[in-house]
């Protein structure tokens, strides 16, 4: 199904099925590990036209950009086990600087990612991680709106923001610029990491992030 979509068409976003859950982890983790060529650097990090959802001092000597679905297991895997080290290692000592891209597989993880962005900017982070906390039960759930909804309003969303966010057309064109632009960048699994503008297909352990950014610092 195209991403390309309007409208008229994204409160189904929230009821199809998340088909691709599959999918996007399991092309991630057959590259887990892998380098896979470079881009420029600044160019990957430069700010898109969606602003940036980051971690990390805007000096830190690394940049890390992740680009990562929400029905993503090893997404989910990464950002509920391994990045708490890596946070606490090298973000919260200002070595490393982490920029948050969205980059959904599957129309259910866009619906997910437009509720993220329609919630306020503090509570961005932690709907990512209750998304990817709860994976099963929404990702998979054969009501999907449904599913979302319980969890939107936990953030504070009701009935009528939940539906006002799913049909923003200019929040849906912008989540799937943000993905455009990944792809122009050779992006084709989640999650996918670019550090230092050397790009790396798949889920990393902290011992592999680690040997990575050691050697740049």
């Amino acid at each position: 199904m195209s991403l390309t979509l309007n409208r008229r068409h994204v409160m189904s976003l929230a009821g199809a099925a998340a088909t691709g859950l599959a999918f996007s982890g399991n092309v991630a983790f057959a590259q887990s590990r892998s380098a896979d060529g470079s881009v420029d650097a600044a160019k990957v990090a430069e700010p898109g036209k969606l602003k940036e959802m980051v971690y990390g001092k805007e000096d830190a000597p690394v940049t890390v950009v992740e680009y990562a679905s929400l029905t993503c297991p090893h997404c989910a895997d990464f950002t509920l086990n391994t990045f708490p080290k890596i946070k606490e290692k090298y973000i919260d000592t200002g070595k490393v600087r982490l920029i948050f891209r969205e980059f959904p597989f599957d129309p259910r993880a866009t619906a997910a990612f437009m509720l993220a962005r329609c919630a306020p900017e503090d509570r961005y982070f932690p709907m990512v991680n209750v998304f990817f906390q709860q994976l099963q039960q929404w990702a998979m759930a054969q009501d999907g709106e449904a599913a979302l909804l319980q969890i939107a309003k936990l953030a504070g969303f009701t009935q009528e923001s939940f539906q006002a966010c799913l049909t923003n057309q200019e929040l849906l064109d912008d989540i799937n610029g943000v993905r455009e632009r990944g792809s122009s960048y050779g992006v084709n699994a989640t999650p996918t990491f670019f550090i230092n503008g050397q790009k790396y297909a798949g889920s990393l352990s902290v011992d592999d992030m680690s040997a990575i950014i050691d050697k740049l610092l």
